[in-house]
């Protein structure tokens, strides 16, 4: 039963990285993006569900957080985009307690490891469980702003459902590329194609770029999506205000006019006849 569901995992997973990677290239909206989109939830959620029941044979209990966190911030991402602007449920007033515990127990854990001497049982540094329990404790609090406010509008529930996304997809490339002993190159020698170029190729520099491109394109769409709304809002402010100023100078082009012509009509039309 467990070889089954490792290949599972391990297709899903692939999965979830190429179709991660085609939904960042298209533009947001657009068919080719959604149909992407879906491919890319159905397979993280596979691989995670896959990748929790593993973890719980094995009796792994960080990599059972770890597929939790990825499950939570898929499903979230997901229907923060289904959803209309201002909308709630009460699945989220659940969901809420993940990130929450998930990131108290990595703080703490980060405590611990800092007060100890010896090494860490699990491999990570310290540094690595503030940072991802910051982030799920950010995550928590986005989670509450949303509850107490009765849903997200506009520009920020496109970034929450951004970010979320891109930083589960960062768990799958990170775990893939960033894995013990070089696991591209290890799937690479089960199917038979383990090769000298592969481990040219397959550097560990080039590892990690493709283990932090989600991130990079995270940045990115953040940037992207911050200043084009930004830029939406103030045209308008701009337009008016020069429309403005246009107005102001006509009056004032208009105020220096010689009133002689207003007084003799007939001036100003033998003028114009003549310029005909």
């Amino acid at each position: 039963m467990r070889t089954p569901i490792l290949v599972l995992h391990i297709c899903a997973g692939m999965l979830a990285m190429l179709s991660g990677a085609v939904a960042a290239s298209f533009r947001k909206g657009s068919h080719r993006h959604v149909v992407a989109g879906k491919v890319f939830v159905f397979s993280m959620l596979t691989m995670a569900a896959g990748g929790i029941y593993l973890a719980i044979l094995k009796h792994e209990p960080d990599n059972v957080g770890g597929g939790l966190i990825t499950f939570y911030l898929t499903v979230t991402a997901w229907l923060t985009a289904r959803r209309m602007d201002g909308q709630t449920s009460k699945l989220d007033w659940t969901a809420v307690l993940i990130p929450l515990t998930m990131g108290s127990l990595l703080w703490v854990g980060g405590l611990e490891k800092i007060g100890s001497h010896a090494p860490p049982e699990d491999g990570d540094p310290a540094g690595l469980n503030f940072f991802m329990g910051s982030v799920l404790l950010l995550a928590a609090a986005g989670d509450v702003r949303m509850l107490v406010r009765r849903g997200v509008l506009g520009t920020k529930r496109i970034s929450r459902h951004l970010w979320r996304m891109c930083f589960a997809w960062f768990i799958a490339t990170a775990s893939f590329f960033l894995g013990g002993d070089n696991r591209p190159l290890r799937l690479l020698s089960a199917v038979g194609l383990r090769q000298q170029v592969f481990r040219t190729l397959l550097r560990a520099d080039v590892l990690f770029f493709l283990a932090i491109l989600p991130l990079l394109l995270l940045i990115y769409w953040f940037i992207r999506v911050r200043f084009a709304n930004a830029f939406k809002t103030r045209a308008p402010a701009a337009t008016s205000s020069s429309s403005f100023v246009r107005t102001r100078s006509s009056r004032f082009t208009r105020s220096w006019l010689p009133k002689t012509e207003s007084h003799h009509p007939n001036i100003g039309r033998e003028d114009r006849a003549q310029s005909c």
